[in-house]
């Protein structure tokens, strides 16, 4: 590779200092710019001059950063709105219709209003509600008719009017042709049956005593807690599903259903009492129509599919309107679940004393629905009590002197027998109250004689059948009734010779009034209440199996020998003063008796409020459970 040569260059010439070619014409074009520029705004001027005169706008206000961006951004959005108008322009896109929104069901009728404990959705089911709401909605204003047709009769007897055969329904009674519907095979023969609650035990108990039948009783034998009459439901609920069998957690005692059980037959609460832990339209519904709704409901298909079907006891019917009021009910109820007519049966409890005189028209109105009735005496002499609360031409003497056999409770057995076996239908005996007394078998043998010498007479008046309340009774009964009763009933025996008149019927019984029957009535009256007030409905006191109708009677009678002062054996007359010194001196003997320590963490200071309350009242309150029930809803 050939080596470059370097030429080395001469040196330019220097120009003279200060007056370079360059430097003289850069000078001289920069005049030639200026005198140009002179030119054309003396030009402008000239015109602006001669053109008219425009407005002067203000000098506007800086705009500040985001004053800038909001005007670039109006500036974008116009120009690309005219950019669009150049363009052919489209038919909108018609809006589709929003689709049209179900509206949301309308809350339920009803409301629940007690807790919902364990199991308790198992029978408080959303179609059991249902079933509920309509009979609520069909027969609560005839429930409420009829319970004002009370009051007012018993204005009529408050005036001085007196009981009676109906002249209305002479037709029917006249008439000899009519009789009860077919009675079914399971209860042809009912010589014993025995009642209580409807706690688990209780119900395997009494289904495995012996007993031909057994009343389930959501009345006087059960305490109406919320947690008793729901729970009351799933025990029989689980009976008719075949799992009632448990084991008692305390003893781990096994309790099942043996073979061959007693027939079941439940007791509704009656037409005056509601149930405050379920309200339907904002009204709480009636507690007969809860007892017997959730029930049939619930059961009646199981039964009809084991050979039965749904058997029911009614209380404290007062007229012949209340029965057909129950009728409809079953009428409608079979409809509702699709089964024929007449297939519930019912056994009417002839325990008021109005309704005593209407027993044929009960049993005509509830003709296709009826089985029997029964005497329940109990209630029955409650109810007397109060018919005649402001006519001191009745008042009774004390209540162990007040039996079966005699008087008004005579004459109104031997007509309930005449009435039911001339129609057709069964007539049941009343109550044996009586306990097993242990530790005093002379005691315990005393007792079980008076209970068989009852139950002799019930046969002899020609009864079909009797009530107990203890399982250790059940032989005792049915020893009588196998002996005296060879036959399932004694239906065939009418009776017709017996002759009973309206007077008979309010015969008083012949007796004393004692100051240990004043007593006895204090202390049973507030030992049972505070039984109730804590849930127990059938308690046992002084050897007797009591419920609501003793606790009844004794309130009743003091309510009645207070208002009326009577003079007791010994010359004491009853007076306020006379009820308070006997009222604190029986509790210190209660309390003697139950234990000092179960006295005080009891309920007995509002047992006794409540007692002195109805006592003292001016007027003769109906049911003592209807106050009391405010303190355990």
């Amino acid at each position: 590779m050939k080596a470059r040569k370097f030429v080395k260059r001469a040196p330019a010439r220097k120009a003279a200092p200060g007056k370079s070619k360059k430097t003289t014409t850069r000078k001289a074009s920069k005049s030639a710019k200026k005198a140009a520029k002179k030119k054309t705004a003396k030009k402008a001027v000239k015109k602006r001059a001669s053109a008219p005169k425009a407005k002067v706008k203000p000098a506007s206000k800086p705009r500040s950063r985001t004053g800038v961006r909001r005007a670039a951004s109006k500036k974008i959005k116009k120009k690309a709105a005219a950019k669009f108008a150049t363009k052919t322009v489209r038919k909108p896109i018609a809006k589709l219709a929003p689709a049209p929104v179900a509206p949301s069901p309308p809350p339920p009728p009803y409301t629940v209003l007690g807790p919902m404990r364990a199991r308790y959705a198992e029978v408080l089911t959303a179609g059991a509600l249902e079933f509920l709401t309509a009979l609520h909605r069909q027969f609560e204003p005839t429930r409420q008719a009829v319970l004002a047709a009370r009051a007012e009769k018993q204005k009529r007897y408050d005036a001085g009017e007196l009981p009676d055969f109906l002249a209305e329904t002479k037709a029917i009674r006249d008439n000899q042709d009519w009789r009860v519907a077919p009675i079914p095979a399971d209860l042809q023969n009912r010589r014993v049956e025995i009642t209580g609650p409807v706690d688990r035990k209780m119900i395997v108990n009494a289904l495995n005593s012996g007993a031909t039948h057994y009343r389930a009783d959501f009345e006087d034998a059960n305490s109406p807690t919320w947690a008793n009459n729901v729970e009351g439901q799933v025990n029989l609920k689980d009976y008719w599903a075949g799992h009632i069998a448990f084991t008692d957690p305390g003893s781990k005692k096994r309790y099942e259903v043996k073979s061959n059980p007693a027939v079941l037959i439940v007791r509704p609460r009656g037409w005056h009492l509601d149930e405050v832990h379920l309200t339907i339209d904002d009204a709480p519904i009636s507690g007969a129509l809860f007892d017997f709704g959730l029930y049939f409901f619930h059961n009646a298909k199981a039964q009809l599919g084991k050979g039965t079907a749904p058997y029911f006891y009614l209380p404290k019917l007062e007229s012949h309107q209340e029965a057909r009021l129950w009728n409809d009910v079953f009428a409608f109820a079979q409809e509702r679940l699709g089964m024929p007519k007449g297939t519930i049966k019912a056994t009417v409890l002839i325990e008021t004393l109005p309704a005593a005189f209407e027993m044929e028209e009960i049993l005509y109105e509830m003709r296709e629905h009826i089985a029997g009735m029964n005497a329940g005496r109990w209630d029955y002499i409650f109810s007397f009590i109060k018919t005649f609360a402001k006519n001191p031409n009745y008042i009774l003497p004390d209540r162990s002197q007040v039996v079966m056999g005699e008087a008004f409770l005579g004459a109104y057995a031997a007509l309930l027998v005449r009435t039911c076996h001339h129609r057709g239908a069964f007539a049941m005996g009343g109550m044996a109250a009586q306990i097993p007394i242990k530790g005093d078998e002379a005691a315990n043998d005393a007792a079980f004689d008076k209970v068989r010498a009852d139950k002799e007479r019930e046969v002899r008046d020609g009864y079909d059948g009797t009530w107990v309340a203890h399982p250790d009774l059940v032989p005792v009964a049915k020893e009588v009734f196998d002996r005296m009763m060879l036959e399932p009933n004694q239906v065939h025996r009418e009776r017709l010779h017996v002759r009973v008149l309206r007077d008979d019927m309010l015969q008083v019984h012949s007796g004393t009034k004692t100051d240990e029957g004043f007593r006895l009535n204090l202390r049973v009256g507030v030992q049972y209440i505070e039984a109730w007030l804590n849930g127990r409905g059938a308690v046992p006191i002084y050897h007797l199996m009591e419920d609501a109708a003793t606790a009844e009677i004794s309130r009743a009678q003091v309510w009645q020998w207070l208002q009326y002062g009577a003079e007791l054996e010994g010359g004491i007359k009853v007076s306020r003063a006379y009820f308070e010194k006997a009222m604190h001196e029986e509790m210190e003997k209660v309390k003697a008796e139950v234990g000092g320590r179960h006295y005080a963490q009891g309920r007995f200071p509002e047992a006794i409020r409540i007692f002195r309350e109805l006592a003292l009242s001016r007027d003769f309150i109906p049911f003592l459970t209807i106050p009391a029930y405010k303190l355990i809803s």
